[in-house]
């Protein structure tokens, strides 16, 4: 799997031969033809075996998946899907009953959650939202909605919640993002159009395949109404907007390109393919030959300022007081943009409450976080999954500072 599998040819050479004539006993007598095998090259990776190891540890024992790359260049430092497996017990092949038990646990240790794994992004959608709404001029900045805890439609007698039960108040795009309040994305949501969120997202990656350079790599799902139509054979309803809006319902996506669209928030929308690969080094001659970065379509921009408005709220979510992820800025020594996200794995009803503690772990909500840091001039972009991990602000936003405490500063640090 993976290196191994999509650089085989590389890897593996090319073998040898010769034609010789022999005597009766097969001893040799004369070398006819003969061709000398070529060595295969090595590679050498993006990935930092620091920050690859310093977030396997912090996952301690919860499942989920990290991916962390150089938002210049797309260089993957980090691909985690936990629980992991030790690959040396394939090298001279498994009994049966040590493969079985990895191939059925309830775990998955085989499934490659950073790759294939997709998940609801939850609130990590919303500052990609916010930022569709200010370019597409759906929103000003400053302009506020009033959020009492829920929201309606016109003629119908559904309440969508806040996860604050009391509301927001008097709420701007920036302090919507900052304090994840639901019921500002459900009415941009329903502004915008399904359509048109459609359209905007598509822009960072979402519901396409990164590209990345090893196989197996699943796309996510962007839902638009003709998806819908396509794959159902019916209309897409208005509700259906709104809990996309806040990246529920439909919705898919990967940690990968979580992680990738987040590198290109921080680079005001350019692009870089993810690659795992740093060099190829020839095995006779032991040059090195840099692996380039590869450009992708860049994210249009309508006005920087408002992709300056987005990254200040996001840089908000951990140094204000009001921050969804408030908690992860103790003795912190750069700046981190971050959003948090609850993705929800099963539905309540109107009129039922959600209770964490009384729900079985495997239905409990997944947690996420996504960040890039410095905010000032990107140097690491992180997508964190923790499934049924409760809050990304207490499971998920950890995880990613301990990354990037580990990446920016090494490990001679004082940390949380």
């Amino acid at each position: 799997m993976g290196i191994e599998q999509a650089y085989e040819n590389m890897l593996h050479g090319t073998v040898g031969f010769q034609r010789v004539e022999t005597n009766a006993q097969g001893r040799i007598l004369n070398v006819i033809e003969r061709t000398l095998p070529v060595p295969g090259k090595n590679l050498f990776l993006n990935i930092d075996v620091r920050v690859q190891a310093a977030a396997e540890k912090a996952f301690g024992e919860h499942t989920g998946a990290l991916v962390a790359l150089d938002p210049n260049n797309g260089a993957v430092l980090a691909l985690v899907s936990m629980p992991g497996y030790d690959p040396n017990l394939f090298v001279n092949g498994l009994d049966r009953k040590t493969f079985k038990a990895l191939r059925e646990a309830k775990t998955r240790p085989l499934f490659n959650r950073a790759l294939r794994g997709q998940y609801p992004p939850g609130s990590t959608i919303k500052p990609f939202m916010g930022l569709a709404g200010l370019e597409l001029d759906e929103i000003t900045i400053g302009e506020e909605v009033n959020c009492p805890g829920w929201y309606m439609l016109k003629n119908e007698p559904r309440r969508y919640r806040d996860w604050k039960k009391t509301g927001h108040g008097e709420t701007d795009v920036s302090k919507a993002i900052i304090e994840s309040c639901d019921v500002f994305f459900y009415d941009l949501a329903h502004r915008l159009g399904i359509d048109r969120m459609h359209m905007y997202l598509s822009y960072f990656g979402f519901g396409q395949r990164t590209g990345i350079d090893i196989r197996g790599e699943l796309p996510g799902l962007l839902p638009s109404s003709a998806w819908k139509r396509r794959t159902y054979n019916t209309v897409w309803y208005p509700g259906e907007t709104l809990i996309a809006g806040i990246g529920q319902g439909f919705m898919l996506t990967t940690p990968l390109q979580l992680a990738e669209s987040t590198a290109a928030l921080s680079r005001y929308g350019k692009r870089e393919q993810p690659h795992m690969i740093y060099a190829i080094q020839d095995a006779d001659t032991k040059s090195h030959q840099l692996v380039p970065p590869t450009p992708l379509p860049a994210v249009p921009i309508a006005h920087k300022s408002n992709w300056q408005t987005v990254i200040e709220a996001m840089r908000k979510v951990i140094s204000s007081p009001h921050g969804t992820a408030r908690r992860i800025s103790r003795k912190l020594k750069y700046t981190i943009a971050g959003k948090t996200g609850t993705a929800q794995v099963f539905g309540i009803k109107q009129d039922e409450e959600y209770e964490e503690e009384e729900v079985s772990k495997h239905l409990r909500d997944h947690a996420l976080f996504i960040g890039f840091a410095p905010v000032e001039e990107p140097k690491i972009a992180v997508a964190v999954i923790v499934e049924n991990g409760g809050h990304g602000s207490t499971t998920a936003a950890p995880i990613v500072r301990k990354v990037m405490d580990q990446y920016l500063l090494g490990s001679n640090h004082e940390s949380d």
